[in-house]
């Protein structure tokens, strides 16, 4: 534990900037004021679309999607509808701990499952589904057990009991944060990340405990925060004044009003059709289909020669696109105005991947969550959510670089890894 100028890297998923900001004023998060204090903290944006998957993917491997090739956490198999996760192994663009020298820790990071051998130690983040899968090397096993290590916070229980959720969430963290305390001991690592998930599983859930004083969790919203803020000082009373420190947030947070359902959208103007008689699943797409989304609103032109029931002609995809532009971009609820953004394919990806990305990418207005559920008869629902993503809100955190200028005015995820090389560098 005496290498110099090592790097750490803070994962916090889904707060958002302000929120932070705010929690270390008011004294809920001391040592993330300590660190803000000392370092460079700006709002940064996320990937588009703004979750997980792609995000911490643009992170660790510095690439656009167009390169690293995960758009999203439900993709389709080649030249099917059938629907599959994409995982590490789709991964197409290496993550920084397979580049640079030394040993590296890295617990927890969302969308690296399966493990895979490496120069230090992995233990994969959610979607993780089997343990042994999700643990280099396995020698490690044992140890995680008799701490009670769990691979994610079992999120399906707020759906029964919002107590035993609670209990779930507490008893992650601490046994993360048992890990976590027992890693930093391992010998001679250079790089050491971790990713704290239940903040993005608490704000979801909890989001509206945050403002209001009177909220049956409203406390228990704040002294979560503060526990990992008690995490934070622990990896922070391990390193060395020369340690670059690195804490970000993959997306952002705010409060939801509705779920809006883009293939009911589709589904309504003809766009999406399905077998008669069969239910809304993408094995039923029939012929007549001109397109069709992936969560959370990727939409994809269902071309012929590409997919089963494929009928779109190259030659149709520009007006296509502009009519589905006009659709989205007039949808109103109650008024306002639903769609924020839309992206085509070429406005938002470069890479040897860009043949799979959707060809269109919406972004929701704030307290929207768009979705491409396909089972809904509906339009819009009020979830159990109250909380939802956004795209421009995350944090970057960086002590130890001495230079402002590393940092872009708004960084965005994909920035990350080539400033913490130019932080390691002029370490």
């Amino acid at each position: 534990m005496t290498t110099k100028h090592r790097t750490v890297i803070i994962g916090l998923d889904g707060v958002p900037f302000d929120m932070l900001r705010d929690l270390a004023k008011t004294g809920v998060m001391p040592n993330t004021a300590l660190l803000i204090k000392d370092g460079i903290f700006k709002k940064m944006h996320s990937s588009i679309p703004d979750i997980s998957s792609v995000a911490w993917s643009s992170i660790i491997t510095g690439a656009n999607p167009g390169a690293h090739g995960i758009f999203g956490f439900m993709d389709l198999y080649p030249s099917s509808y059938k629907m599959k996760f994409p995982n590490f192994n789709d991964l197409k663009a290496p993550p920084f701990w397979e580049l640079w020298p030394g040993k590296s820790v890295i617990i927890n990071v969302p969308s690296t499952y399966p493990v895979r051998p490496m120069n230090g130690i992995h233990i994969s983040g959610f979607v993780s589904i089997d343990l042994e899968k999700s643990v280099y090397p396995q020698s490690l096993l044992p140890d995680l057990k008799q701490q009670d290590y769990r691979l994610d916070v079992d999120s399906e229980l707020a759906h029964r009991d919002m107590e035993l959720f609670i209990k779930d969430l507490d008893d992650s963290h601490f046994a993360l944060v048992r890990v976590v305390k027992m890693l930093l001991n391992y010998r001679d690592w250079q790089t050491f990340m971790v990713v704290f998930t239940g903040t993005d599983r608490l704000m979801h859930f909890l989001f509206d405990a945050l403002d209001s004083a009177n909220h049956k969790y409203h406390q228990l919203f704040l002294d979560y925060f503060a526990n990992v803020d008690h995490a934070i000082g622990d990896v922070m009373a391990c390193l060395n004044d020369d340690d670059l420190v690195v804490m970000l947030s993959d997306h952002g947070f705010e409060h939801l009003d509705c779920d809006v359902f883009i293939n009911y959208l589709l589904t309504r103007h003809g766009l999406l059709q399905f077998k008669q008689g069969e239910e809304m699943s993408p094995a039923n797409i029939c012929y007549g289909t001109k397109a069709f989304a992936l969560d959370p609103a990727r939409i994809y032109l269902n071309y012929k020669g590409r997919y089963p029931c494929g009928t779109v002609e190259p030659t149709e995809a520009g007006q296509l696109l502009a009519d589905m532009e006009n659709l989205f971009g007039s949808l109103h609820i109650d008024g306002r105005k639903v769609i924020r953004s839309i992206y085509r394919k070429e406005q938002l990806y470069r890479g040897s991947c860009l043949d799979n990305a959707p060809d269109l990418v919406l972004v929701g207005n704030s307290g929207f969550n768009l979705r491409a559920n396909l089972k809904t008869d509906q339009l819009t629902t009020k979830p159990i959510f109250t909380g939802k993503h956004t795209q421009d809100t995350a944090f970057l955190l960086v002590r130890g670089l001495s230079e402002q200028g590393i940092i872009p005015d708004v960084p965005c995820v994909e920035d990350v890894k080539g400033i913490m090389e130019k932080g390691k560098s002029r370490a």
